[in-house]
């Protein structure tokens, strides 16, 4: 991870940009128990230090049991306080996205420290290749048997940085977990408000890829959630590893500030971090933030990691697409945007498509559709309702859909301010590009990297035909996409769920010109010098794709078997709800009759 700088507790939206307040503004007693906190995991970096990385296994384990006692609490925790019952359809983002990509993380270090306290590699046995461009590339998903069923169809490679060979590649891997006796500090978490499982995994990424003990101050949309954190956690605080604390910019102003915390990971917008990092861009400190960023003087002197978002394209390739093809697909781009209410940093937000595809009128009519039959939700993010009336100002002419808008714009239409604003709400919006083939891929890859602020994550749709056509073209496309994750018939969300690949921007941010952020997390295999991570899926769903291969034989190279008929995390599936729960529980507690009973509700989606 690269590492820089900064102070103030930025939540994970953009609107909530205020320049930091100063920590006088705390009592005399809150200051106190911060620094008892701090004190504490002081202390108790001695205590990781003196674990060996087998006893690290055996903590990780307890955590491990602890959270899935807690998997339900935690799920219907969410949900409720994100105005989600008990009976609502979308109900089931709240296990995927809290506790189960919890377990998974688990499970997944569980393995790495397995291998390193038995002396062996991290990439044992994982398979290595080379990627364009001198690029080593590290095949990370699946590498479980149950991952190969239940998720069949689906991939996931780590891209390293060029010049990284297979050989560096495993020496590296690892990370602080090779020098366990090394301490790294203490750590601050200035946790996400919008995904339940984000500061914990960020945690979790503190204290194994940097042997930091953490003190997480939880964002306050997630102060419901600080009871079941603390039960689900109890392993990492009895020992001084973890201190969790409420409060507002305050709290995390004096905490940033704070002489015995060494580093800072933040979750939040661009705007925030350099409020952060460099003062207040507004107000009173406006002046002297200006001249801070002018000589490169930050104001906060420690490192700092972060991930802070962007708009996300979702380059639509054109090709011989069915009905069905077409209403999946529009289905799919639709869970891109509204999975959360919109309330992502990798929600998908710009669709690019040809003008000159025979069929972009079916796919606009398909994808109205799909964004208009949705189950409508609560907009719950705080700004969010501001952020969409932003959005109808920009464009008067947008479709309003129940509690979303879809923006479709012609080729003299203004698209910057969709192509700019992180609209962290349901706001979708479809631009066009000319051409057919690898000319139109050349050229929306190019618009995303040059025109759409952002490089956390970038989606394709391709058909298997279309792919096998374009050959080395495609691949070649992929490679100049500059964007941390990459998804080709997934979503990118896949990514941030898969605890073997990696998080965050694509290399190159610094404290000047941050974009969507410094450095990676998740990252389970403890990879260094890590570029990006690349996802692929399959393009129809079972049964679909097996006749799509018989008819289509020349293509079967790019065509992916899948035993899932409609993804559960699509907003489209029908027993999304019931399909998440189960996985989650057969994460938690294994059970071969609840996996089958998960399984028979997935062919009903």
């Amino acid at each position: 991870m690269t590492s820089a700088t900064t102070p103030s507790a930025p939540p994970s939206a953009p609107e909530e940009r205020r320049s930091t307040p100063p920590a006088a503004e705390l009592g005399d007693g809150e200051r106190e128990r911060l620094d008892l906190a701090v004190d504490a995991l002081q202390a108790g970096t001695r205590t990781w230090s003196a674990l060996t990385v087998a006893q690290r296994v055996t903590l990780l384990r307890a955590v491990r049991t602890s959270v899935a006692a807690a998997a339900e609490d935690w799920a219907v925790t969410a949900a409720a306080s994100k105005g989600l019952d008990g009976r609502h359809p979308l109900r089931g983002e709240e296990w995927l996205s809290g506790p189960y990509s919890v377990l998974g993380a688990l499970d997944a270090y569980i393995e790495t420290l397995s291998r390193l306290a038995r002396g062996a590699n991290p990439l044992d046995g994982v398979r290595l290749s080379r990627a364009p461009g001198g690029r080593t590339r590290v095949h990370a998903f699946p590498l479980t048997g149950i991952d190969r069923f239940l998720l069949s169809g689906f991939t996931g490679e780590v891209w390293l940085e060029p010049g990284v060979t297979p050989n560096a590649a495993r020496a590296a891997a690892g990370l602080a977990q090779r020098t366990p006796r090394e301490s790294g500090g203490v750590g601050l978490v200035l946790g996400a408000g919008n995904v339940t499982a984000i500061p914990v995994l960020d945690v979790l990424y503190e204290l194994l890829a940097h042997n930091r003990t953490a003190l997480l101050k939880v964002n306050p949309t997630q102060d419901a959630l600080v009871p079941v954190f603390k039960r689900a956690l109890a392993p990492l605080i009895e020992p001084g590893l973890l201190r969790i604390t409420r409060g507002g910019p305050a709290v995390g102003a004096y905490l940033t500030s704070h002489p015995r915390i060494a580093h800072v990971h933040i979750t939040g917008s661009a705007a925030t971090f350099d409020a952060v990092v460099w003062g207040p861009s507004t107000g009173p400190g406006a002046a002297a933030t200006t001249r801070r960023r002018r000589e490169g003087r930050p104001r906060l002197k420690k490192p700092i990691t972060a991930e802070l978002g962007g708009v996300s394209p979702i380059i639509v390739v054109p090709g011989r697409w069915s009905d069905a093809d077409l209403a999946y697909q529009a289905a799919h781009v639709a869970t891109m945007r509204l999975q959360n209410a919109g309330h992502n940093c990798i929600a998908g937000q710009v669709v690019i498509l040809s003008s000159d595809w025979e069929q972009a009128d079916a796919f606009r009519a398909a994808l109205r559709r799909a964004y208009a039959q949705a189950p409508e939700r609560p907009i719950w993010y705080p700004g969010a309702s501001a952020r969409m009336h932003r959005a109808t100002d920009s464009y008067p002419d947008a479709l309003v859909l129940g509690d979303r808008l879809l923006v479709e714009l012609g080729a003299d239409d203004d698209a910057s301010a969709l192509q700019s604003t992180e609209y962290f709400s349901p706001v979708l919006g479809v631009v066009a590009l000319p051409g057919n083939g690898q000319a139109f891929l050349d050229a929306a890859v190019a618009h995303a990297n040059d025109t759409l602020q952002g490089t956390l994550g970038a989606n394709v749709l391709i058909d298997p035909e279309t792919e096998t056509a374009l050959g080395a073209g495609f691949e070649r496309a992929l490679t100049g996409l500059r964007y941390g994750s990459i998804a080709v018939n997934a979503w990118t969300a896949f990514g941030f769920i898969t605890p073997t690949l990696t998080w965050g921007a694509f290399p190159g941010g610094t404290l000047g010109d941050v974009g969507s952020g410094i450095g990676v997390v998740h990252n389970a295999l403890l990879l260094d010098r890590v570029e990006r991570s690349v996802v692929r899926g399959p393009f129809r769903p079972f049964p679909r794709w097996i006749g799509a291969s018989l008819r289509h034989p020349l293509s079967r190279g790019s065509s992916r078997g899948t035993i899932l008929p409609t993804p559960p995390w699509f907003v489209s599936s029908r027993t999304g709800a019931a399909v998440s729960e189960g996985l989650t529980r057969h994460r938690a507690d294994g059970g071969t009759l609840g996996l089958i009973a998960t399984l028979l509700r997935a062919l009903r989606a």
